[in-house]
């Protein structure tokens, strides 16, 4: 049977990988390299992580394009759905024309594979179909939340109080809700500038542990203009951004 590791490799500095992690990337017969349109360096930097920790010299890469997710016309969840389904039946291709019966392939997952990653999902509908038996396992990783608070050197939450994590889409669409801390991922959109800027303090960062990182903090109402700016110039530079911030509320602001 096959095997297939899902490894978080963290938010982009290669020395954001585990002990964990590098074991497992070394006992791996085939990288699975996804290439994505404008994103080279993402591609790039997979490859960097190989070079440098593995050690057996027996392994390969398999490089593959990633379909493009389609606007989201009618339904943003159906073509999200969609788009789980054209890339599942790339990966039972790959495993069963270029992974061999008892070899290992793994997959390297930017951050945690368990935190607004798509990768779970279609791993577990690839199994489900039955079409090429394998078992997989999940190696956790850093997270760019994590590599935020560091970068801050901030607590995520107030004393006591909760940490709501959203997207920018559900951020734009729903508002900041009650919560003191509000941790934002995957936001195109520029959604903080929707919210009360008066209400809450930014703590932003885009690319982090890469060499295009940036990171700014204050308060929303004096730095949403200079993150905007920011966040241009960090695609500008590295052909792609992955920008995640925390809003705080002013008044909630204690740490432990």
């Amino acid at each position: 049977m096959r095997r297939l590791l899902i490894i978080g490799i963290g938010a982009g500095d290669p020395d954001h990988m585990t002990v964990q992690a590098i074991d497992a990337l070394n006992s791996a017969d085939v990288v699975l390299v996804p290439e994505k349109e404008g994103k080279d360096g993402l591609a790039a930097l997979r490859h960097d992580i190989c070079r440098r920790f593995m050690t057996r010299t027996d392994w390969r890469t398999v490089a593959y394009k990633v379909p493009k997710r389609a606007a989201p016309d009618l339904s943003y969840r159906q073509v999200v759905d969609d788009w789980h389904e054209a890339i599942g039946d790339i990966w039972g291709r790959l495993l069963s024309e270029d992974v061999k019966d008892g070899e290992t392939a793994a997959y390297l997952v930017w951050g945690d594979p368990s935190i607004y990653d798509s990768t779970l999902r279609i791993v577990e509908r690839l199994a489900a179909k039955g079409d090429v038996a394998f078992d997989y396992e999940v190696i956790p990783g850093i997270t760019s939340i994590q590599a935020l608070a560091a970068r801050h050197r901030i607590a995520l939450n107030t004393i006591g109080g909760p940490i709501h994590v959203t997207t920018g889409r559900r951020l734009g669409q729903e508002g900041p809700g009650t919560a003191d801390s509000i941790v934002v991922m995957l936001d195109g959109e520029l959604a903080f500038t929707t919210v009360d800027a008066d209400e809450f303090d930014i703590y932003w960062g885009a690319n982090l542990g890469t060499e295009s990182e940036v990171a700014i903090a204050g308060r929303l109402s004096e730095k949403s203009s200079e993150i905007t700016e920011a966040r241009a110039k960090a695609r500008d530079k590295a052909g792609w951004v992955m920008d995640t911030y925390l809003l705080r509320r002013k008044d909630n602001g204690a740490k432990e």
